[in-house]
């Protein structure tokens, strides 16, 4: 039998060398040279005005909530096929979650469709970058300027994806980044914020750092630092941060192995998609995509249910994705669905993620393939 795994966390090598020099460094709380490298990087790669290394996805969300001010009664607006943390954040600090219908082709929200679930309420707008695949960010931007409220981007899937030729994360007020061991890049767990306005930097700096002026004070800016504004600890550890900058000083070496991957996927299973058995990924024409994720779509839930068994049979692991968080019983409690569930459920129910990772073998992905054919022979 054949074991192929859905995800291994990348490895490159360099990781090892990185965690013994900040051990050495005798700094390893976060914010020494490996904390400050990656915020750096990722700077550099994104053309944010300040990334923060954070402790998640998770965390980085909830600070963009205390950056967005929102309180008790506000609204966001959100898709429903997205991961909880995109919702909790905001339910923490007292939101109603609006949930908007997506797009068939992308899974992203429909941009069509947001500009009805405004009400006055509404403080901000929360696209998410499905599978590493931009949202119609100019419509939702548009938007957003004309009514006054905030996007924060979840960008949990999108390093190293881009819209229009802007990497995703940096095209809103805010945008939050994913480290996790499931995504293209990993220390474990661990995030960051990118702040995308001059205006919000000091603030994400107190706010990250438990609401103190540390930072200004490492800086040199005041003489003692004190407690000036809500906050809390989102300051990631310096090892994970050396773990990461073995991953992203040269991002391109995971990023094109897993588009070789992605495209092998996609030109051997072009023939099944062309007979009608299965929908591929589409990739609109402005984004570039990160390959995050490759995904087929079948026929419905049942067809979904078999193929998965089918394939565990075989040792290969595939697996569906989010249950729509407006059909769940928090997202009853703390939210509301706009309009019509036209898509999100029915387009959920149908999709199955294929084993993908730094370093999956073309023999490996050939042997998935194979065996889709076989199942729908």
């Amino acid at each position: 039998m054949n074991h192929i795994p859905f995800n291994i966390p990348p490895y490159l090598g360099t990781e090892d060398k990185y965690i013994k020099q900040a051990i050495a460094n005798r700094k390893i709380c976060g914010d020494g040279e490996f904390t400050k490298k990656c915020n750096a990087k990722l700077e550099e790669l994104t053309g944010a005005e300040k990334v923060l290394m954070t402790t998640s996805g998770t965390s980085a969300l909830e600070m963009t909530s205390l950056l967005c001010n929102i309180q008790p009664g506000d609204e966001v607006i959100m898709p429903s096929y997205t991961f909880v943390s995109t919702a909790n954040a905001f339910v923490l600090r007292g939101a109603t979650i609006v949930f908007v219908d997506v797009r068939p082709d992308t899974m992203n929200i429909d941009e069509k469709l947001i500009e009805e679930a405004i009400t006055d309420k509404t403080k901000a707008i929360v696209p998410v970058h499905y599978a590493g695949v931009g949202c119609e960010m100019d419509t939702i931007c548009d938007i957003a300027k004309r009514h006054r409220i905030a996007v924060v981007e979840d960008a949990a899937q999108g390093v190293m994806g881009f819209y229009k030729g802007r990497a995703l994360g940096s095209i809103g007020d805010f945008g939050c980044y994913s480290f996790h061991e499931t995504k293209n890049y990993s220390m474990g767990e661990g995030g960051a914020v990118l702040v995308n306005r001059e205006k919000d930097v000091d603030r994400a700096e107190v706010i990250r750092e438990k609401g103190t002026n540390r930072s200004r004070f490492f800086r040199g800016q005041v003489d003692k630092y004190t407690w000036v504004d809500v906050g809390s600890s989102y300051l990631q550890s310096e090892l994970n941060c050396a773990y990461l900058y073995g991953q992203i000083e040269d991002p391109h070496i995971i990023n094109d192995d897993r588009l070789r991957s992605w495209n092998r996927y996609y030109e051997r299973l072009a023939p099944l998609k062309d007979k009608g058995a299965i929908e591929l990924p589409f990739i609109p024409e402005e984004c570039t995509h990160n390959a995050h994720m490759f995904y087929i779509k079948t026929k419905d839930l049942e067809e979904r249910t078999k193929l998965t068994a089918f394939l565990k049979e075989d040792g290969i692991s595939a697996v569906f994705h989010y249950i729509p968080l407006h059909s769940s019983p928090a997202g009853v409690k703390f939210g509301r669905f706009s309009g019509e569930d036209k898509y999100t459920t029915k387009e959920s129910e149908r999709l199955l993620r294929l084993p993908m990772y730094y370093g999956l073998t073309e023999s490996d992905i050939d042997i998935v393939v194979d065996r889709i054919n076989r199942f729908y022979q």
